[in-house]
């Protein structure tokens, strides 16, 4: 792969959580009865005319001044047409030439400085009805016995973001999509949840190789669910190009499934060009000509976004708990804690992460009391104060009047009894393979129920193993 250069592009939907949809007064919500949420107008019925959703629109333009994108004075809505059963009209409403916002950029903080990646639109359409395939494996149309189609979704205003292929690594495309999806949280437009469809991304790869300027052909991946599916099927796709190629082949261009279960990439069919969706402009549906006064307002309600508070949060607890913090939404929590702030950040991504603690749930102050204490607790205590941190009138007091086990001649016999029988462990660790110590830790934390304390436990193996 070194000779070979990624080129991957991100086409990522986004639903609005409108109250309504986007051009009929059909309530916007999942997870009702099936086809319960629909009306003549999303389903298409003879006569009826849509309305365009202000509240989309006006959430949109918000977006587009967050990425940085030229904000239209007048943008167009245009049919797309094509024939699915999840598309009652036989065409979806969409933007093409002249979206709303035009251009725009995103900055992915790495390990390495900043990438910043171009955005081509971020254009708004009504999404489709969903396809409901029953039998075979997995819900994919292959092997299904029929299919069906819940109309609920049918209209729901959705924003497609696409960028620019600038992205160079499956890695890369995971932080991009994972930032995009937190700037989208904040700016209170979408849920952005990926396992409830209310966040898509399709990726289109190609490769080339180290050194070549233009493109090669590009296939698409669809219906990924999940950030490391994304980042999975990437690179399997990438994989599976450059053994075309050094095989002597060419790549087709097609949309692809990519399978987690198996990680293997199948054909479903080829890719479509824009000119096979026969865009022309909507003749229902006026001009949008967004105010001066909508963009002045959505400036004013965007504030520091998520890839400028990785930067801020770096300088004291690295990159990889900056990145982590800011792209869960945790760093809120990290910002109401006073007291170290490296220990701060562990104990929120790991022990309260793993509880499934809301964040927002937390009184940060008496958190902050709990984990500065965290040396003289024991562990067991620690870790169910945690897990307590979101109940209404937690205090960290009433965990504060333990003390975990620090004196040595009571841990020295436990320790030995530990190393005694982890002999294998014992001869790894003094062959320089250190990463075992947190095993016998572990196992001396076993032994005294989570009492001790975990620093001279630590210190008193070092020095035990290294006499």
């Amino acid at each position: 792969m070194s000779e070979w250069e990624p080129v991957i592009g991100l086409e990522i939907h986004v639903q609005l959580k409108t109250r309504t949809k986007m051009f009929c007064r059909c309530e916007n919500v999942w997870g009702e009865p099936k086809n319960t949420r629909t009306c003549p107008v999303c389903l298409a019925h003879p006569g009826m005319l849509p309305v365009p959703n202000k509240r989309a629109i006006e959430w949109t333009v918000k977006l587009g001044v967050a990425l940085g994108c030229e904000i239209a004075s007048h943008a167009l809505f245009h049919r797309k047409n094509y024939f699915y059963p999840d598309l009652p009209k036989g065409y979806q409403i969409s933007q093409y030439d002249i979206p709303l916002c035009a251009g725009g950029r995103f900055v992915v903080p790495g390990p390495d400085g900043d990438r910043v990646l171009g955005l081509v639109r971020a254009h708004l359409e009504e999404d489709a009805a969903k396809t409901i395939h029953v039998g075979g494996t997995g819900g994919r149309i292959a092997g299904a016995e029929y299919s069906l189609v819940d109309f609920n979704r049918g209209g729901t205003p959705l924003v497609e973001i696409v960028s620019e292929p600038d992205v160079r690594s499956a890695d890369e495309a995971r932080r991009f999509l994972q930032l995009l999806r937190q700037t989208v949280v904040e700016l209170g437009i979408s849920d952005a949840e990926m396992e409830k469809g209310s966040l898509r991304c399709d990726a289109n790869v190609s490769v080339r190789q180290a050194g070549e300027t233009g493109f090669r052909t590009k296939t698409e991946l669809k219906n990924m669910n999940s950030f490391k599916f994304v980042a999975d099927g990437i690179d399997a796709e990438l994989r599976r190009q450059v053994e075309i190629y050094e095989a002597g082949g060419e790549v087709e261009q097609e949309t692809l499934h990519f399978d987690p279960a198996s990680g293997s990439i199948a054909p479903l069919r080829s890719k479509e060009e824009a000119h096979d969706y026969r865009y022309f402009p909507e003749p229902d549906l006026v001009p949008v000509e967004p105010p001066v006064e909508m963009i002045a307002s959505a400036m004013d309600e965007i504030g520091e976004l998520p890839s400028a508070r990785i930067r801020r949060l770096e300088a004291d607890v690295g990159y990889d708990l900056a990145y982590g913090l800011v792209a869960s939404g945790r760093d809120r929590l990290y910002e109401r804690v006073s007291g170290d702030r490296r220990a701060i950040a562990n104990v929120i991504m790991n022990q309260l992460a793993a509880t499934g603690v809301d964040p927002e749930d937390v009184n940060g102050s008496e958190l902050g009391k709990l984990i500065a204490e965290r040396e003289r607790i024991p562990r067991a205590a620690f870790t169910e104060a945690v897990e307590r941190s979101g109940d209404p009138g937690f205090s960290a007091e009433d965990y504060l009047g333990e003390t975990a086990i620090s004196d040595a001649s009571e841990l020295d016999p436990v320790i030995d009894k530990v190393l005694a029988e982890n002999e294998a462990q014992v001869e790894t660790f003094k062959a320089g393979k250190e990463g075992v110590l947190g095993f016998l830790v572990g196992q001396v934390m076993k032994e005294t129920g989570g009492k001790a304390d975990a620093r001279v436990v630590n210190e008193r193996l070092r020095e035990k193993l290294s006499s």
